[in-house]
């Protein structure tokens, strides 16, 4: 479970999180979703901890990020996996290299269980049969699939996504979202999805958070938001789905 309490973010005279309060929950997939510029990605930094918050804690199972020491940090680091937006696969590796890459950071497994681990992954995506392919010579879709491939190898408890559907056809999108949701549901993370895939909010939206002004202006089911009579909130999904 993540929680954020009283979130202030601020850069020089402009706030642009204002009082953020919000709980993810293991084996829910929570999605932010807003404007551009309303403060999505600052709040998905803050709660990762590429930001420091102006105030405010974020706290990772009732433990405060901002308290913890260089090393207690590191470890935590370990529990997290990323999936970014374009990606971000290593060209000059293969698609079994790229899996690899984080087991041979950071795992203490040998090298025979580091590998069994990445073909698990790749099998869990139905990607191993590309183990020996570059990304260059993969679709989209499939270098999406590789990409949630490597940020599970280490088994973490928390999995932050940016726009993971971006870019995709609504097949492969939709595809994209059911492997996240298996995922999240089979091994209890705590998922956390920026996105404006309003399709994504109703597939997957567990728990949905509509940022505006600074703060969580709507929360709910992704099921839920066609039945609210919130205008703001109708208004950016209607202006979203154009």
């Amino acid at each position: 479970m993540i929680e954020v309490r009283d979130l202030h973010m601020s850069f020089g005279h402009k706030e642009v999180l204002k009082g953020v309060n919000a709980t993810f929950n293991p084996g829910e997939c929570s999605l932010i979703i807003g404007k551009s510029g309303v403060g999505k990605t600052v709040l998905m930094k803050c709660i990762i901890g590429l930001l420091e918050p102006t105030k405010g804690r974020v706290l990772y199972d009732d433990i405060e990020l901002q308290t913890l020491s260089p090393e207690e940090t590191r470890l935590l680091r370990q529990k997290v996996g990323m999936l970014f937006q374009n990606s971000a696969l290593f060209d000059s590796m293969n698609v079994m290299e790229n899996v690899l890459y984080p087991l041979d950071m950071f795992s203490d497994e040998k090298g025979a269980s580091r590998r069994a681990r990445a073909k698990e992954c790749l099998e869990r995506v139905q990607l191993y049969d590309a183990s020996y392919k570059y990304p260059g010579e993969i679709s989209g879709g499939m270098k999406k699939r590789v990409a949630i491939a490597r940020a599970i190898a280490l088994r973490p408890r928390y999995l932050f996504c940016d726009e993971p559907t971006s870019g995709l056809d609504p097949e492969t999108s939709k595809m994209i979202d059911i492997l996240l949701r298996e995922i999240t549901l089979e091994d209890q993370m705590t998922t956390i999805v920026n996105t404006h895939d309003m399709n994504s909010v109703a597939n997957i939206g567990d728990h949905v958070l509509f940022v505006q002004g600074g703060n969580i202006w709507w929360e709910g089911k992704g099921k839920d938001i066609e039945k609210s009579d919130d205008e703001v909130l109708k208004n950016f999904v209607f202006i979203s789905k154009l």
